[in-house]
């Protein structure tokens, strides 16, 4: 089977799943069954929870499925024939399904005497798959809406070896390890608290300097390339929003409250903020493009079943930035947001993939500025030789926009950065500026945050390094262990010595054994740990070790000092 089919070998092994499921279980409703980036699921409504006992004996039933090398045949059925065939065998759900199915014959797929409807396509005969896993389960909403009937969904994945199965199961464990909710506590990172609000992140000291070490790149970066900084309120009258659109298109994620009988929002977005900084004065074709940017906290209501530790969080900070510029300006800017993300995922080490999204189904504006903004951004990529995919109706709701997903070390892809191109913000706010020829012209605007939030930018970069992070943003960088009592003199030297060139450094000064504090520097992943006994003190030098448990012996001080000093400036990972 080629590569190209890996969702259409997912797909089908759902149909087995169902098939598996409806012969232990023949009382379970069908819901759903697609494929997914990672395998696939299936929606089943049973009133008794499967357990994982359940899982075991499924995953038996369809391997002796598979066995069986039952082919998968098309069936097309006259509508009424459908509706008999679902009604017969009390289908709820996808006789909802079939409501909303197009054309007087429907699509069925068989597998031996099990049937769903399903327009495919399948794969030719169960026995082609070879590598299957069921992963999980949990509750799911029919449709997705929290007023339809919760389901029962089961989560699978399959793979044309056994070989890929084996890694993509190794992967999930090794996710598992690095989950930044288990490594943002056991490294004393950040909390979240039940008492304080669900989805609020509380940065400990450690995790407070490792996202002020990264804001402070970040703005840096920033100011190298024209951005000038601005600071605006965490919340605005309400007026403000529906002039924006954000309260016809945004409001059910919205926190909303009175104040002496004015009703306000908690921004859930910064760009409204930005655009009454540039609206302060009248603007010249000679100022453009202005380029601001800020460090703007925003708040969004997240459902509960939807947060995800830093991934997805109520409160979270945005590497925010606004462009205003001229229609002949807009494609070189494009250009230079796009190269500025990659720039700096580079350097925290991701890779990346682009993508881009066009007009989605609710939208503001004209399908003539849609269609503008578009085509900016498309050639904007093309010109750059950078391949992309095209995401169709996945635009925000005020213009189409190139995400780049992260890809980190196990090769999952997370939503950060993006850039949007906007042409009715500025009609809405009346955004101008003064041309050549002294007329008023409407300006453009580009919309981009390169991290996209600080929150869910550091969950995916202490997955990506398992909390084992480049020396430049260790919270430490380094600890100094100390054999014994008679060697702090010299250790307190070593550390001030370290101190004075910028190096983040704590002393383990507990009367422990010298193993056991090792061994807990290498738990806390800190970089390097100086050993510091009597040979030492007396040569001036450390007994340098790595986390990674390599002992690379006695070095001098200053050495040590230059060879860190050196890593910090190249941003090594």
């Amino acid at each position: 089977m080629a590569k190209r089919d890996l969702a259409t070998l997912r797909h089908s092994t759902a149909h087995i799943l169902a098939q598996a499921v409806k012969e232990l279980f023949p009382k379970v409703k069908l819901g759903i069954g697609p494929s997914i980036p990672d395998g696939f699921y299936y929606d089943f409504e049973k009133k008794e929870p499967f357990t994982p006992e359940d899982l075991k004996r499924i995953e038996k039933r369809m391997a002796e499925i598979i066995e069986k090398d039952l082919p998968f045949k098309k069936r097309m059925l006259e509508r009424e024939e459908a509706q008999r065939l679902l009604k017969r065998d009390k289908e709820r759900f996808k006789l909802e399904l079939l409501k909303g199915l197009k054309g007087k014959r429907i699509s069925f797929y068989a597998t031996g005497d099990f049937n769903d409807l399903c327009k495919g396509p399948h794969i030719k005969s169960t026995k082609e798959v070879e590598a299957f896993k069921l992963t999980s389960m949990a509750g799911a909403y029919w449709r997705g809406k929290e007023t339809n009937p919760m389901l029962q969904r089961i989560y699978g994945t399959a793979f044309f070896t056994k070989e890929e199965l084996d890694e993509y199961l190794r992967n999930i464990e090794e996710a598992k390890k690095r989950d930044h909710r288990k490594l943002g506590k056991s490294l004393d990172l950040f909390s979240i608290h039940d008492e304080a609000g669900a989805g609020l992140v509380i940065y400990h000291p450690k995790g407070a300097i490792l996202r002020k070490i990264i804001e402070d790149f970040i703005e840096e970066e920033h100011e190298k390339r024209g951005y000038q900084s601005v600071i605006t309120p965490h919340m605005y009258r309400i007026d403000l929003w529906k002039r924006s659109g954000h309260y016809d298109f945004y409001r059910q994620l919205m926190y909303f409250f009175e104040i002496e009988n004015q009703e306000y929002a908690i921004k859930p977005m910064n760009c409204p903020g930005h655009v009454l900084v540039y609206k302060s004065k009248i603007r010249s074709y000679r100022d453009l493009p202005i380029r601001y940017f800020e460090l703007g906290t925003v708040y969004r209501h997240e459902r509960s079943g939807v947060m995800h530790g830093l991934m997805r969080a109520r409160g979270f900070t945005q590497d925010d930035g606004h462009i205003f510029c001229t229609p002949e300006q807009l494609k070189e800017e494009i250009e230079k947001a796009v190269f500025f993300a990659l720039d700096i995922l580079k350097t925290f080490g991701f890779g990346y993939k682009l993508i881009l999204s066009t007009r989605p189904e609710d939208y503001i504006g004209s399908k003539k500025n849609w269609e503008q903004a578009t085509e900016a951004l498309k050639e904007a990529l093309k010109e750059s030789g950078l391949d992309y995919e095209i995401a169709p109706g996945e635009g925000a709701f005020y213009g189409p926009k190139i995400d780049i997903q992260i890809a980190d070390a196990l090769g999952r892809l997370w939503q950060c950065s993006t850039i949007q191109v906007d042409f009715n913000f500025p009609e809405k706010f009346n955004l101008s500026y003064t041309g050549r020829d002294g007329k008023r012209y409407r300006c453009i605007m580009i919309h981009r945050a390169l991290l996209g939030s600080m929150e869910r930018f550091l969950g995916v970069l202490i997955e990506h390094y398992g909390g084992a992070f480049p020396v430049w943003i260790s919270p430490v960088q380094v600890k100094i262990l100390p054999i014994a009592e008679r060697h702090m003199e010299y250790a307190l030297e070593v550390k001030g010595r370290l101190e004075r060139e910028n190096l983040r450094v704590e002393l383990d000064s507990r009367n422990e054994k010298i193993g056991y504090k090792i061994r807990e520097a290498q738990l806390e992943k800190i970089p390097y740990m100086l050993v510091l006994g009597d040979k030492e003190a007396k040569s001036g030098s450390v007994a340098l070790r790595l986390r990674s448990e390599e002992d690379l012996g006695q070095v001098k001080v200053d050495e040590f000092v230059s060879k860190v000093s050196r890593e910090i400036k190249r941003k090594k990972n």
